[in-house]
């Protein structure tokens, strides 16, 4: 190993020569190095026999006798974002890096680009250097020129000889990867890895590195890891949005109403960890009119626009809820603490004060900041026991005074909320139970409580309240839009409802009254499941906004979403607004917020999509790792999808669902009724459909991707086979043949 010479003091060092190199706007040599330094006589001597050395380390490159910078970055070239550092800025890598005399490749500090971009995605900067203690250069995106496309995210399997392979964790996928000896960083067998994807090496498998061990798989609480590394959904906090948020200071009680002698209440699921709405209600007893006030807490007096804390909350954009664990959107000194409307103690809030007549209908509304202290902190359960005559010593006190009186009004609202005739669907939502080991205790179905309606029906009128108040104020904000469905989804519906003889007129204004009426006529039928799963396919996704359209589902004319701002970004945004259009502070909707509010909505609306998708394939999961022990098991079930190459069934008492292959259905030839959303048996009619019960056996289970592979044993309904057209025609394998796959 070549020793470094001792130089004398007055000579510079290596790297303030190739700082000032890499500074320098043109190209440098000895003289213009010696003379930036001050260097006269021997020392120039010596800063020969410098620059020789460094040239020998590969860290210089000669042109023309001049010396140039080799670990110097080029002015524009493609860097990949590496991560978030704890000031909460990210930070790039060059993604080619040639110069391993130089060590580790420079991080490149990114200036703020909304969307901010992904850790994994890949942009072509411009490069600037910059002298601020902590990185070298500075750089402006030009363009993302991708996602995480070329990462994958696998359990890593040990092969003989050194190499290895990776089972990737999207059900999507075609083919696993193989990892070469000495390009599996470390990981061990089973272990959840993320890898870069290599350039095609010839035939065989793709290839791929482990770039990052992330847990052991056999472990149930790294089955969320999964979802959350997948997604790209940022799970840890910079350290600077947690400074900020620890330091926060109480909030002002200024031009606040006092509203501590009010006896709100929050009515929450029992292992609520954040409570940011609480209600209180009374009836009127000489108009009959109901009184109701919604109080929400205050995020937006702590989290103002354009601090740290603001813009990682806009990326996250929601928390994400998973079976075990949550990803919240803001630090927990928020979430928890500061914002939480904790039982008996002060809290800043945002309240809806509304007076709905006798049928309903809201006749007023206000808003205004508040100070309040939260009476009681209840779960659904207990607060449906005590108006059901089953109080507790803590419900009772509350019983005549608070609880009856909410009750009540819930009971006008419920007129009111008749005549609008929201679309009324059935859609049970599983919940698993885990123990203290993060494993499947049991997966239940939670009563649908009238306490839940409850609270859901007084949210719906304060969100209302707050999209009309900011309309007549002319202040912009963000709706949630639900449109009608398309005409091409309708017609696809009334051609399956035709199959069971049910009718759905064309060609007028479609209201929610009227998948009502269809609902209710299914009502108690066979297919009553059925039609339920096709009306909710029928229907647009919501989403946000920065212009109305309306909310179809809701049948409401104008929406928007104010009672979550703990959790949700888009109401956060509408706190602001009504701070900004009612005058009650400096802390309202900011030029940027409003300039930037078309593309938050688009921001929201992609992180909500991307919650959706990740706890859902979490639960999967979960339930597939639950029921690996149970192959060979029979369930009963229902087809929840068809397609030409099979079926899929959902279990009843789990929820799980998996896949039925068309070739294992029997030794008929399966027609593909596209518009009945059936295989039926050409020669034997043997027919399974959409919604139908079947009882199917648990052949195999993939829990890393939460997939599984059913077979029927009940067989299908009998009918007589018709020549209605098809869209695809699939023959089974004779059993020796499928025996072989």
């Amino acid at each position: 190993m070549v020793k470094t010479p001792r130089l004398p003091p007055e000579l510079p060092s290596d790297a303030d020569i190739l700082a000032f190199i890499r500074s320098s706007p043109q190209r440098v040599g000895k003289r213009e190095i010696a003379r930036h330094f001050g260097l006269r006589g021997a020392h120039k001597i010596e800063l020969k026999a410098l620059l020789r050395r460094l040239d020998d380390q590969g860290l210089l490159l000669r042109r023309q006798r001049k010396p140039d910078d080799l670990s110097a970055l080029p002015p524009v070239t493609v860097l990949e974002i590496a991560g978030i550092d704890k000031d909460g800025e990210a930070y790039a890598v060059p993604v080619e890096w040639d110069v391993p005399q130089a060590g580790r490749p420079p991080r490149v500090v990114m200036d703020q680009l909304d969307p901010a971009p992904r850790v994994g995605d890949r942009v072509l900067a411009r490069i600037q250097t910059c002298r601020d203690g902590r990185y070298t250069y500075r750089a402006q995106v030009i363009k993302v020129l991708s996602g995480t496309a070329n990462r994958v995210l696998g359990v890593y399997r040990s092969l003989k000889g050194g190499a290895g392979r990776i089972v990737p964790v999207d059900k999507k996928a075609r083919h696993e990867f193989q990892v070469a000896d000495g390009d599996d960083g470390g990981a061990e067998n089973g272990e959840l890895v993320e890898a870069d994807v290599l350039k095609d090496r010839g035939r065989g498998l793709p290839s791929a590195r482990v770039r990052a061990r992330l847990g052991d798989l056999d472990d149930q609480r790294n089955i969320s890891l999964i979802a959350i590394r997948h997604h790209g959904i940022p799970d840890q906090f910079p350290e600077r949005v947690l400074r900020d948020a620890e330091s926060l200071d109480p909030f002002s009680r200024d031009n606040r109403q006092d509203l501590r002698n009010l006896p709100l209440v929050t009515i929450d699921p029992r292992d609520a960890r954040d409570h940011d709405d609480a209600v209180w209600a009374e009836i009127d007893r000489e108009t009959g009119h109901a009184n109701v006030v919604v109080a929400i807490a205050d995020v937006a007096a702590y989290v103002r626009s354009g601090t740290p804390l603001d813009r990682e909350a806009r990326i996250r954009g929601n928390s994400v809820y998973f079976p075990d664990r949550v990803v919240p959107m803001l630090p927990e000194r928020i979430s928890n603490d500061l914002c939480s409307l904790r039982e008996k103690e002060e809290r800043p809030a945002l309240a809806c004060f509304m007076r709905f007549d006798s049928s309903g209908h809201k006749i007023g509304h206000r808003f205004a900041r508040v100070i309040m202290r939260s009476a009681a902190k209840l779960a659904y359960e207990e607060a449906q026991a005590a108006i059901d005559g089953a109080p507790t010593t803590k419900t009772a006190p509350l019983l005549e005074g608070v609880l009856k009186p909410l009750w009540a009004a819930y009971e006008i609202l419920g007129k009111g909320r008749k005549h609008r005739a929201p679309l009324e669907l059935d859609l049970p939502e599983r919940k698993l139970i885990l123990d203290a080991h993060g494993l499947i205790e049991r997966v239940v179905t939670p009563e649908r409580l009238d306490a839940h309606r409850l609270v859901e029906e007084f949210m719906i009128q304060a969100n209302v309240a707050a999209a009309e108040e900011l309309e007549r104020r002319q202040t912009p904000l963000l709706y949630r839009v639900h449109e009608p469905p398309s005409e091409e989804k309708l017609r696809a519906l009334a051609e399956f409802l035709r199959t069971l003889n049910l009718s759905l007129a064309l060609g007028q204004s479609v209201k929610p009254r009227y998948f009502n009426t269809l609902l209710a006529d299914a009502q108690g039928q066979d297919y009553q499941h059925v039609v339920n799963e096709m009306v909710l396919r029928t229907q647009a996704q919501a989403v946000y906004s920065a212009t109305n359209q309306g909310h179809f589902g809701l049948a409401l004319q104008r929406y928007a979403h104010f009672t979550s701002p703990i959790r949700r970004y888009a109401d956060l945004i509408v706190h602001r607004a009504l701070i900004a259009g009612c005058g009650f502070g400096p802390d309202g909707l900011s030029p940027e917020d409003i300039a930037r509010l078309s593309e938050t909505a688009d921001m929201i609306s992609d992180a909500e999509r991307r919650a959706m998708a990740a706890e859902r394939e979490t639960i999967d999961r979960l339930v597939a790792a639950h029921l690996s022990s149970h192959t060979g098991s029979v369930f009963r079930g229902r087809i929840a999808g068809v397609v030409g190459a099979g079926l899929f069934v959902k279990l009843e008492e789990s929820g799980a669902d998996g896949f039925v292959p068309v070739t294992t259905l029997g030794r008929d030839y399966f027609v593909f009724d596209r518009s009945g959303h059936a295989l039926i048996g050409e020669r034997s009619g043997e027919t399974y459909q959409l919604g139908d019960r079947v009882e199917v056996k648990l052949v195999e289970v993939t829990p890393v991707s939460g997939g599984m592979r059913f077979e029927v044993v009940s067989g299908g309904q009998q009918r007589t086979p018709s020549t209605r057209q098809v869209s695809k025609r699939r023959r089974p394998q004779s059993r020796s043949r499928r025996g072989r796959r």
